[in-house]
């Protein structure tokens, strides 16, 4: 049976309705890499990943390396870019695109920076949560939609995991997210599960974790973990905990 929500959703790769709640059972039977390829059968070239080349975005990167090298076939990796990144991400970037060998794309605002600032002043200093999502919507949720529809994505994964977030703990491996497929291959991942992948595989720590941070986004809205707050919790100067991009919608918009 195809439920209401999957019919507003993409076919797979054949024109078939996915199930939500088989694909989901099966799903839960599967480690990571199993969910990548699973996503790669049903979707094909529909399918692509996306990462911020965070604090513990290179497991997911490398696992989808492994998927393109085993299956010869690469998998789009779509980085949005806000032009607020710290230099040690631009950084880790260059690095783990040199190992990992990924078919990147960036993806950025039609806007530039010094234009938004100059029509809607620095929206992340005013305390106000309209206008941190103001902030969101153009420089990360807007584009990374825009960069999907260019690539005909059908699903795409996330290194999203459950102990970030309220709202992640709440999640499902597979979900409709602004009419695509959402899949979550790391959701039931700990910090100690991400700690001991990136060992075994000597994959390099992003340089801001012996800085004491454990969640990094752009300079302005990131800070080490303190006694206090830790992880996604310092991020947005407090105000939130999610950016938009794996919400359903974001101030009314559809996209």
């Amino acid at each position: 049976m195809v439920t209401a929500q999957a019919q507003t959703l993409p076919c797979d790769h054949g024109g078939q309705p996915v199930e939500i709640e088989a694909a989901r059972r099966l799903l839960a039977a599967r480690d990571a890499y199993g969910r990548l390829l699973w996503a790669q059968d049903t979707f094909a070239d529909g399918f692509a990943i996306t990462t911020s080349f965070g604090i513990q975005s290179a497991v997911l990167l490398h696992l989808v390396s492994r998927l393109a090298m085993e299956r010869c076939r690469r998998v789009p990796v779509v980085w949005v870019d806000t032009g607020y990144l710290p230099p040690e991400t631009y950084r880790y970037a260059e690095q783990l695109h040199d190992l990992l060998h990924i078919d990147l794309h960036v993806a950025q605002a039609t806007i530039s920076p010094a234009r938004m600032e100059a029509l809607h002043g620095r929206l992340w200093e005013t305390g106000l949560v309209e206008d941190m999502e103001l902030y969101h919507r153009i420089r990360k949720v807007e584009p990374l939609d825009q960069a999907l529809r260019a690539l005909g994505v059908s699903c795409w994964a996330s290194g999203v995991r459950g102990s970030q977030t309220d709202h992640r703990r709440e999640m499902a491996i597979l979900d409709g997210v602004r009419q695509r497929w959402s899949l979550r291959p790391l959701l039931s991942w700990s910090n100690r599960d991400v700690y001991y992948y990136m060992e075994e595989h000597g994959l390099p720590q992003h340089p801001l974790f012996d800085q004491g941070y454990s969640s990094v986004g752009d300079w302005h809205s990131s800070a080490p973990d303190s006694s206090s707050l830790s992880g996604r919790q310092t991020r947005f100067g407090g105000l939130k905990q999610e950016c938009g991009i794996h919400l359903p919608g974001l101030m009314g918009e559809g996209i």
